[in-house]
């Protein structure tokens, strides 16, 4: 169990890291409006609708030996970590991003107008502007995007199979178990995973809390 929850971990991190960066950065370009943003928003939103076998399935045909991705870099990416990384991003993504873009939808457009007048520059904007009005709703949607690749089964399963040691993380190796009748050890792990879901979808709500109360004592008109 420890061998994959420490996969588990790794491979929610690591993702995790791609989504605020990505993502953030894909929330910031796409909170004002132009001509087409609902089509764009509606393809980065398409993994929450999607069933995981499915977004599974054509990440192998990617990934796999005669996929596009074996001809570019020589290599195949189904069964291993990176391939796992990618399709764990992808199916988080629209968690993390729906956080991030409410984070940055609540942002105060001529205060940053206000600031670039001043001759504030990008940076400094970022630094003592943005990131301070918007960092709960970045952590918030860094955890849940977190917390759901912690506990995903169906896509790393179809992408990285189930290899002990290798691409085996916490949810696979719960259902080797169950698989194998072990039903001692698997709800000894089942609760384990519980116990570390419910500990950060906890600590998710009570930033959005927090967040929104921030947000509603700058501006009192939003909370009527």
């Amino acid at each position: 169990m420890r061998e994959a929850l420490t996969l588990s971990f790794l491979l929610a991190l690591s993702s995790t890291a791609v989504l605020l960066v990505v993502g953030g950065a894909l929330a910031y370009s796409l909170r004002k409006p132009f001509p087409g943003k609902r089509i764009v928003e509606s393809i980065l939103l398409l993994p929450i609708a999607l069933p995981p076998t499915v977004l599974g399935f054509y990440l192998l045909i990617l990934l796999g030996p005669a996929g596009p991705i074996q001809k570019v870099i020589g290599v195949p990416l189904a069964f291993t970590f990176p391939g796992m990384l990618l399709g764990a991003t992808l199916f988080s993504f629209p968690f993390a991003f729906t956080a991030f873009r409410e984070a940055f939808l609540s942002l105060d457009e001529d205060l940053l107008e206000t600031a670039r007048t001043l001759g504030a520059g990008r940076l400094r904007i970022w630094r003592e502007i943005i990131l301070p009005l918007v960092w709960p709703g970045l952590l918030s949607g860094a955890l849940l995007a977190f917390a759901h690749t912690l506990g995903e089964f169906g896509v790393v399963l179809m992408v990285g199979g189930n290899i002990p040691g290798k691409t085996q993380v916490a949810s696979t190796y719960i259902y080797d178990l169950v698989e194998n009748l072990e039903f001692k050890e698997a709800n000894k792990a089942s609760a384990l995973m519980l116990v570390l879901a419910f500990s950060l979808i906890f600590l998710t709500r009570t930033l959005e809390e927090r967040w929104r109360s921030v947000t509603a004592s700058r501006n009192p008109s939003a909370s009527r």
